[in-house]
């Protein structure tokens, strides 16, 4: 008996030294830690106090940019009995089509579709044929100031639809308002922190660490080719292109 109570109090001794050499627990941000106490009281307070006492914000910054270049999507379009001559109207057209855009000196001028197709008409529950559909789409950029004229003499050299437009601005111009961008979002995320800080009558330190969430490139504003007369003839309307929104996002975490 003398024996087990000895081995007993050996057991409690060792358990009683255990928890007098180690600290339960820290809880930080939800995890579980154990730490030994000459560890713990090895930690500055002051990294102590950064870990604890941080305010979190994300600001955000929208610059706006005149869209100067208005990317454009035209085409010819010729019906007739035959495939051939339904080829060589729509080859004569847009030969003359494309000698006038390179006279007005438009940008990246390019083939985007070439089709051939026959027509047919129901009537009476039968199908008919008719003849051919043939079409030649093209497309290219110029400044948006031109953009109207260009579209008129373009209808009048052959182009019989206009399949869309859609507005952008030099890539430059969009590098230059990113940050901007970037600039107007960490401003407000400071002016943010700020507030907040001077509601709890708490004074900002230091910045621990900063978060570029990037700034977007904007997507060019497009119309599509039901916004547009089916007449390309009875196109004579001003072109305006607008404004595009570059936006940003900034996380500051700041220690106080």
């Amino acid at each position: 008996m003398n024996h087990h109570h000895n081995f007993s109090s050996i057991k409690i001794g060792q358990f009683t030294l255990l928890c007098q050499r180690f600290l339960i627990v820290l809880v930080i941000t939800g995890s579980l830690c154990l730490i030994s106490s000459n560890s713990a009281m090895a930690l500055p307070a002051e990294i102590q106090e950064k870990v604890l006492r941080t305010l979190t914000v994300t600001g955000q910054g929208v610059k706006k940019i005149p869209t100067t270049i208005t990317q454009v999507q035209l085409g010819v379009e010729v019906q007739d009995k035959t495939a051939v001559a339904v080829q060589q109207e729509v080859a004569k057209r847009t030969s003359a089509l494309i000698d006038f855009l390179r006279s007005r000196k438009v940008e990246q001028l390019k083939t985007t579709g070439i089709h051939l197709q026959p027509n047919y008409q129901y009537k009476n529950n039968q199908q008919q044929f008719i003849g051919y559909t043939g079409t030649n789409t093209v497309s290219f950029r110029l400044n948006t100031e031109q953009a109207a004229g260009v579209l008129d003499g373009a209808v009048k050299a052959g182009a019989t639809r206009i399949d869309g437009l859609s507005f952008t601005t030099s890539e430059e111009v969009i590098s230059i308002a990113q940050k901007e961008a970037l600039r107007l979002a960490t401003v407000d995320a400071q002016q943010q922190s700020d507030a907040v800080l001077k509601a709890l009558n708490f004074v900002a330190k230091e910045i621990v660490s900063i978060h570029i969430n990037g700034a977007n490139v904007p997507s060019p504003r497009t119309f599509q080719a039901e916004q547009f007369s089916k007449n390309a003839a009875s196109f004579s309307t001003p072109i305006i292109g607008g404004e595009q929104d570059v936006q940003a996002t900034v996380t500051l975490q700041i220690s106080y």
